[in-house]
Order: structure tokens, then C-alpha cells, then sequence
């Protein structure tokens, strides 16, 4: 049930309760009054929308920032036989709007982005992350994406990349392409068979003694 049929059967309930069948008889021509709810996608309230557009156009994440969490985001989530990538899913737009509609990510992911490219710049002759080969960019990913194996001196790195894979599987997996991947199907009707062979046998039943005491339908 959407949210605007549930919130409409919820008002009418209780006005239902609170108008008395003298009051209903009196005053036949006395309606309850029903306010619209400004439902334009699935639910929304007006204000919802309102809000989620606002986020929307504002920009938090600048070109190179949105580059690296793209990269980041495909070596975690990488195209496969079965699915798309991070990146197919719609994964780094995800994240620029969770981190403006959760602001205490901005600051943990900011940071670690640019962790990523100072150490990146360390190791690979003053190279951005995104500026790296594949394979270098997997061996600096090696050194954070393993907390029990990393150096002390990486636990900055650790933490970023734990947050980025949070973010990246909530993303993908909350997407069209991540819940075919998970082959959701959702409620499905299925045929029921009656009581299994097991259950009747344990009882001394017969599938046509049980039928007798189950009504036509």
C-alpha cells in the first residue's frame, strides 16, 4: 500500500471514531473532508520531493573527486558475467547525494580521498590515484582494503576504504542492476500442494483422509 492510501484510510478511521452514528444521522449531507496529498512519484510528499530535488542540484564532489570514486568504486564492485559494475549502477551519484543528505560523510570521504592520492603520489612518482595502471591502483588498494593486514601507518587509508565500502555495496546493491544480481523477485504467489507425504504419514493419514476434513473450496 503506498504511503498517500495508508495516511487516507488512517484519517478516515479515526474520523469514523470520532463522529458518534447520532452525529452521521443528524447531518447526512456531513462529509469528511479529505486533503489531497501532493503525491507525484510513488508516495512522495510534497516536501520530500521538494528536498530531494534541492540535494539534487546542489554539487558537493568536484570532476577529480567523482573520477576517483568511480575508479574506486569498480575495483570493488568490478563488471562481471552476471552484472554490471559500481559504475553501471550509478554508484558515484549515489554517493554525492548520500554524503549532502548525510553531511557527516563528507568530511571522513573529502579526507580520504585525498589520503588516496598523497600516498599515491608517495608510491608511484607523484601519480594521482586515478592516474595510476590498473595494476598499481590494486596494489595500493591491497595495502587498505585488508584491516587486519595493514600497517599501522595505513589506518587512515583503512578507514576511508571502509567507508567507501559501505557506501559503494549500499549503492549497488539498493540499484535495479544490484537486485538482479541478488536475484530478488519479491513476493510471489505459489501452489499450495496440500500436507506433505511426511507430515500425513506421521499422523497415520492418508492424502484422502486428510482431504475429507478440508473444506471445498
Amino acid at each position: 500500500m503506498k504511503r498517500r492510501d495508508l495516511l487516507k484510510n488512517i484519517t478516515i478511521g479515526t474520523a469514523g471514531v470520532a463522529i458518534s452514528g447520532n452525529a452521521l444521522a443528524n447531518s447526512p449531507e456531513k462529509k469528511i473532508k479529505e486533503d489531497p496529498l501532493p503525491d507525484a512519484r510513488g508516495g512522495q510528499l510534497k516536501e520530500e520531493i521538494e528536498y530531494e530535488n534541492k540535494l539534487k542540484a546542489e554539487t558537493f564532489f568536484n570532476q577529480h573527486e567523482m573520477a576517483t570514486i568511480a575508479v574506486l568504486a569498480d575495483i570493488i564492485v568490478p563488471k562481471d558475467e552476471v552484472s554490471g559494475s559500481a559504475t553501471d549502477a550509478g554508484v558515484p551519484d549515489f554517493i554525492e547525494f548520500i554524503v549532502k543528505d548525510m553531511p557527516h560523510h563528507q568530511v571522513p570521504v573529502r579526507g580520504g580521498l585525498m589520503w588516496l592520492d598523497v600516498e599515491s603520489k608517495k608510491q608511484f612518482e607523484g601519480k594521482n590515484f586515478i592516474e595510476l595502471s590498473a595494476s598499481n591502483r590494486i596494489k595500493l588498494v591491497d595495502q587498505i582494503a585488508y584491516p587486519e593486514q595493514a600497517k599501522p601507518e595505513m589506518s587512515q587509508g583503512v578507514a576511508f576504504f571502509n567507508k567507501m565500502r559501505d557506501l559503494t555495496m549500499t549503492g549497488f546493491y539498493t540499484s535495479e542492476i544490484g537486485i538482479k544480481d541478488l536475484g530478488y523477485a519479491g513476493n510471489m504467489p505459489n501452489n499450495w500442494d496440500g500436507v506433505p507425504d511426511d507430515v500425513l504419514k506421521k499422523y497415520g493419514l492418508s492424502y484422502k483422509e486428510w482431504r475429507k476434513h478440508v473444506p471445498e473450496d
